[in-house]
């Protein structure tokens, strides 16, 4: 069993109440099923409307233009969600 590591950033972070979660996976999952187990980690919080408004990482890579349905996202990788930030 291997685990993705999804990290929350600013509001992500608030609404999760932890700074990251391990999802465990057997094998590739896309980054929408991500989304749904890591909103299953924290019922009753804002994380799903805060994650709409996010940008995504997998690994290094910038993938929120990208389809979530069609990004794949490998066991051992980290996702980070990262809100809009306010500021200059």
């Amino acid at each position: 069993m291997h685990a993705i590591r999804v990290s929350y950033w600013a509001a992500a972070k608030s609404a999760a109440g932890v700074a990251s979660d391990d999802i465990a996976v057997d094998a590739a999952i896309s980054l929408s099923e991500v989304v749904r187990r890591a909103v299953a980690l924290h019922p009753d919080s804002r994380l799903p409307d805060v994650l709409k408004a996010c940008s995504a990482l997998v690994g290094d890579r910038p993938v929120s233009s990208e389809d979530p349905d069609t990004v794949m996202v490998p066991p051992g990788s980290s996702v980070e969600f990262l809100p809009p930030f306010a500021g200059g």
